[in-house]
């Protein structure tokens, strides 16, 4: 791959995240304390705690790709208690480090291996790929679970 295509991909990418986080944006706008920390089953997890998490992931994912040290805490995420109004402040700092980072992105982030924590190296393309993909499957457990604390009787 050359740089002409690492741009293509980056922006690519950029475009996904950005539509991605528009919905977390829209899923967490307005609700209040107790919707977004209510957990549909003891195990369950919170609108903040799915939030919080699909952003911790996306911050380590893109430092890893870019051969940059993370500081994640990943079980704290799924301690997250939050207000709208954080998330919504979380979700646009997340954004733009993702998007400062990938208007970056080198051929060679893409096509060489990078190391995260507790797991294989894999090229940066993979950890792109397979980390959008985490992220829309939690989206859709945040909106299941506003469906659930909708449908409470």
């Amino acid at each position: 791959m050359d740089e002409a295509g690492a741009r293509q991909v980056a922006e690519a990418f950029q475009k996904l995240f950005r539509e991605l986080h528009d919905k977390f944006r829209e899923q967490v706008r307005g609700l209040d304390h107790g919707t977004l920390n209510w957990r549909p089953l003891p195990k369950a997890n919170s609108i903040a705690v799915l939030v919080a998490h699909s952003l911790g992931s996306e911050r380590e994912m893109i430092r890893a790709v870019r051969s940059l040290p993370s500081d994640r805490d990943r079980d704290s995420e799924f301690r997250v208690e939050a207000a709208a109004a954080d998330l919504l402040a979380l979700i646009d700092q997340v954004h733009g480090e993702l998007d400062q980072h990938l208007a970056s992105l080198t051929a060679d982030d893409l096509i060489q291996d990078r190391a995260r924590k507790d797991h294989d190296p894999k090229p940066g393309l993979h950890w792109l790929i397979s980390n959008y993909g985490h992220a829309r499957e939690h989206l859709a457990q945040v909106e299941l679970t506003k469906q659930l604390y909708d449908s409470r009787t």
